[in-house]
């Protein structure tokens, strides 16, 4: 006779995390390396609090510091439908090629193939397909790549965190970006990144700390909810990203030489 056992599958209510309104901030600290920093040591089991702005002191000389270069772009975007004027949110999701996106649209049941979206006096859309995930397919009628992002970036607006309450504002465009994104395609930031300053890194820099960069554009997937008590049948969502050769090369050397790799 035999006996096995099953784990548990992960559950959401396990995870539930009751976080005070009134600690979850609405805006940007003024400078972005002044928030706390906890630090747990493991070996002696004691617990630091700092500023963001002392990370550098636990770096060493060959430490490699990977950093995420992706960048935000004002992904959110208000339409009205040609012949009904009804108000619709397109929130591009990433570029199939060029003048061609996959977008959410709300409310969805209103946005139908064949629909024109009228964005701006020099922008529209046309909705031509749907997506499996109950997104659509829109094609900008732009005459460049260039000129669309250039209209985007103006009439769009950041899209914040659900966990944010309030309305996207122009300084979003800056401060919701980490100080070294230059790769466009994200609708989120790396948010672990946005309290990085360019005098840290410097600081790092001098220290002897090789900076890396990696590209990862992250999705929709990051706002949207959980919505299944087991959570082995969450369904994630793919996103783009590159690692360079010579970011590889430059992990694998600190691993070979067990070097922090952060």
């Amino acid at each position: 006779m035999f006996f096995y056992t099953v784990e548990k599958p992960p559950r959401l209510s396990e995870f539930d995390l009751e976080v005070p309104e009134n600690l979850i901030a609405k805006h940007p600290a003024k400078k972005r390396d002044n928030c706390k920093l906890m630090v747990l040591n493991k070996k002696e089991e004691t617990i630091q609090h700092m500023k963001f702005s002392d990370i550098h002191q636990f770096f060493k000389k060959g430490d490699v510091l990977v950093l995420n270069n992706t960048k935000v772009y004002p992904a959110r975007l208000m339409a009205k439908k040609d012949r009904s004027d009804a108000k619709v949110e397109v929130f591009l999701l990433r570029e199939l090629a060029n003048n061609l996106w996959e977008a959410m649209v709300k409310p969805a049941r209103k946005v139908r193939i064949g629909n024109k979206l009228i964005l701006s006096k020099d922008i529209s859309c046309d909705v031509i397909d749907n997506t499996v995930s109950g997104g659509r397919v829109v094609r900008f009628e732009s005459e460049s790549q260039t000129e669309l992002h250039s209209i985007i970036d103006r009439i769009g607006t950041s899209p914040l965190p659900p966990y944010i309450t309030r309305d996207a504002e122009p300084s979003d465009k800056k401060r919701y970006q980490t100080v070294y994104a230059t790769e466009r395609g994200a609708v989120a930031a790396p948010t672990a990144g946005l309290h990085f300053t360019q005098g840290l890194i410097n600081k790092l820099e001098k220290k002897g700390v090789k900076i890396e960069y990696i590209t990862l554009h992250i999705g929709l997937g990051t706002f949207r909810p959980v919505q299944v008590e087991d959570l082995n049948r969450h369904q994630m969502d793919s996103e783009y990203f590159e690692v360079s050769p010579k970011t590889a090369m430059a992990i694998n050397e600190a691993r070979k030489k067990h070097r922090k790799i952060v």
